[in-house]
């Protein structure tokens, strides 16, 4: 009997078995291979931090409201599932048994769906071949990251920092490359990872720890065009906006949770007269360019950006986990460990 992961209580996770049911003439069914753990979204379920842990989100109303804290489980987690096709019913076009799939679904042994149901994913249909499951799993990484690079709308020539350094800042740096950004500084305290944003492109790595980042930039020069915040600290937020120039642009990616009794937008932000904007590309948010494009055209370009070699993802798959040892996943990613970019789980 196959089994799905559940949260079931703060830092607590169960492998709870279901049963499948016969598929329908429109079904689709997948065995998983492989999927990504977010470090950002669902380590703060985990943990207890997220927002959605004692509020709920109306999407009507555009606003979180109160909720019971026990509502918060069980929960499942997950958004990036690949899998192969082991089954399809009569009636579904354009997928084959063996072909590979990835789906915004969370970690389990199986999924069945209907392909014309996922309107948010646009055209639905197996990945291209050359693409392999350990690639797959930054399919949804790579849209955020995507989002947030076209949010910033980056000028061939611009001044860009990326402070946070982990999976999906280090996309960002090599997308920001790719942008045509004239000068990359990226931000991280972990030194490895500085050192990986390099490789990937940056002119020049900051530790914050020792370096006031913002008295660095305009010691110097007038700061950076743009500012890309992909950690979710608050410090960090404030240290971008420290950062760049009058009227220059901090785009906040991260996941922001708690208070923010470090930020303080009485100084550079207002001063500086510094926009800031939110990205996201869920919930119902349109892309800032829309209708060219959505969250559909972000997935398919994501796609052929690995498939072409243009991202490289192999580098941060640093972490295979049996989905049986969930659990020590989780564990793994809570420790903060320097070592950790990436953990999939993988599938028998």
């Amino acid at each position: 009997m196959p089994t799905d992961l559940f949260l079931t209580g703060e830092r607590t996770l169960e492998l709870i078995p279901y049963e499948e049911i016969p598929l329908t003439s429109k079904q689709v069914r997948a065995q998983a291979v492989m999927s990504g753990i977010s470090h950002g979204t669902e380590i703060s379920l985990f943990r207890g931090t997220s927002p959605f842990h004692n509020k709920a989100f109306d999407p009507a109303l555009r606003l979180f409201v109160e909720a019971a804290s026990e509502k918060a489980y069980p929960a499942k987690l997950g958004y990036e599932w690949v899998g192969r096709v082991i089954e399809a019913g009569e009636d579904v076009q354009g997928f084959r048994v063996g072909d590979l799939v990835h789906l915004p679904f969370p970690h389990g042994q199986t999924r069945t769906f209907v392909p014309e149901e996922l309107t948010h994913l646009g055209v639905t249909g197996p990945l291209p071949p050359s693409i392999l499951p350990e690639q797959a799993i930054f399919l949804g990484t790579t849209s955020i990251a995507l989002q947030a690079i076209h949010d910033a709308h980056i000028k061939v020539g611009d001044h860009v920092i990326v402070f946070g350094l982990g999976v999906l800042g280090l996309l960002t740096v090599q997308l920001a490359r790719l942008n045509g950004a004239g000068w990359i500084d990226a931000v991280d305290p972990i030194a490895s990872r500085r050192a990986m944003a390099e490789t990937f492109g940056a002119n020049r790595a900051l530790d914050p720890i020792e370096t006031d980042i913002g008295l660095a930039l305009k010691s110097c020069a007038k700061g950076a065009d743009v500012a890309i915040e992909f950690s979710g600290s608050y410090a960090a937020l404030h240290q971008a906006i420290r950062s760049v120039r009058m009227a220059g642009l901090v785009v906040a990616a991260g996941f922001y949770q708690g208070g923010g009794h470090e930020l303080r937008l009485g100084e550079e932000w207002h001063h500086n007269r510094v926009s800031m904007v939110a990205s996201i590309r869920g919930w119902g948010n349109a892309h800032r360019d829309h209708p060219m494009w959505d969250r559909s055209r972000l997935r398919q370009e994501s796609i052929s950006l690995i498939k072409d070699g243009r991202l490289n993802v192999g580098a941060l798959l640093t972490h295979r986990i049996a989905f049986e040892r969930a659990p020590d996943a989780y564990a793994l990613i809570d420790s903060s460990s320097s070592d950790v970019l990436k953990v999939a789980l993988k599938y028998d």
